[in-house]
């Protein structure tokens, strides 16, 4: 699932933003979830992860580079969008490491190219999302959703922070190069994520959600290593 939000103080503009967005990414079979602010104070109240920002400079009470510095200062790592009639103020945009701008009227031949270019720098960002390919369908779902993978008979099982599943063809070695330092392979059939582990005893890893993952006599070293690592990490 990927978040979008959309920060406009105009609406119909905001709305314009958000039929083109969901409209872009279903002819990518990618599922997304759109919410939309009418100004920067409403936008930095909400505390949850955003993945592409659609932001408008020019708004009344804090302006949108503004809302953007104090966004980057609370560590925001999305991709952040410009919205503006004065194209001449997108020059300050590198402060706040924006990915792009768009210039109202926003046409849709320029915001499909741009989000091409989003979509490609998505997937490529390993470090960040995992793009699964079923069939002629692609879904792309963040390294921070997934509780635990699991494989049976040759399919990969995704079990993510929704007690959703999602299930595609691959082999674990595969699934293994594309996640990040956060998964460890306790066993020849899972790669759990740290970060939702709870506690490990006698071989037994516990997860969120109340899920026991069994950790391989082979790897139980490794895994206390492991875990001390991340402790001094975080």
């Amino acid at each position: 699932m990927i978040r979008i939000a959309i920060c406009d103080d105009e609406k119909p503009m905001s709305d314009h933003i958000r039929k083109m967005t969901s409209d872009f990414f279903r002819g990518k079979n990618t599922e997304v979830s759109i919410l939309q602010f009418s100004d920067g104070e409403e936008l930095l109240r909400y505390d949850k992860k955003i993945d592409i920002l659609f932001l408008d400079i020019q708004m009344s009470g804090i302006d949108g580079m503004e809302t953007a510095r104090k966004l980057r200062e609370r560590k925001f790592q999305g991709f952040l969008i410009f919205i503006t009639v004065m194209k001449e103020l997108v020059f300050r945009a590198f402060e706040v490491q924006a990915y792009d701008y768009l210039v109202k009227p926003v046409e849709e031949d320029a915001f499909h190219r741009m989000m091409e270019r989003l979509f490609d720098s998505l997937q490529n960002a390993g470090e960040a999302v995992l793009l699964v390919q079923k069939g002629y369908e692609s879904r792309i779902i963040s390294l921070t959703d997934i509780v635990f993978c699991e494989i049976i008979d040759r399919k990969i099982y995704l079990h993510l922070v929704t007690s959703e599943v999602v299930d595609y063809y691959d082999r674990i070695e595969n699934l293994e190069t594309k996640l990040n330092d956060k998964f460890f392979r306790c066993h020849r059939s899972y790669l759990i994520n740290l970060q939702y582990l709870k506690s490990y005893k006698n071989g037994t890893a516990y997860m969120e959600g109340g899920r026991q993952i069994p950790v391989s006599r082979l790897r139980m070293g490794a895994f206390s290593q492991v875990i001390l690592q991340y402790m001094e990490d975080i």
